[in-house]
């Protein structure tokens, strides 16, 4: 479930707003996007995925909100850490290329 959005990071380009399909956000006019709806989240993480400030955290847990620390996320790497894990944004490895995915295409070929 959605369960930060950076004040500190988000550069308001409004993308969560855009990507999310069940309407979790509203759009600020002059501001940040807002949660507004958490509890219709359904974990997809596409607005951690879109984000490109890295500025968003989606936990895991789609049935309970939990209570969370923006510094202690940050500190961990958990603020975009989805979209990191998937190689999108500059500098970083697409899943495709990691070397896991080569051994697992060679543990199952026949």
């Amino acid at each position: 479930m959605i369960e930060l959005l950076s004040e500190s990071k988000c550069i308001s380009c409004n993308q969560c707003v855009n990507v999310c399909p069940t309407n979790v956000f509203d759009r600020v006019v002059d501001g940040i996007p807002v949660i507004a709806r958490q509890s219709d989240c359904q974990t997809c993480f596409m607005c951690e995925l879109y984000c490109p400030v890295d500025a968003l955290y989606v936990a895991p847990d789609s049935e309970s909100i939990l209570a969370v620390n923006e510094e202690e996320l940050d500190g961990k790497g958990l603020l975009g850490g989805y979209r990191e894990k998937v190689g999108w944004g500059p500098g970083r490895t697409p899943v495709s290329k990691h070397e896991y995915m080569y051994q697992l295409a060679v543990k199952t070929s026949f």
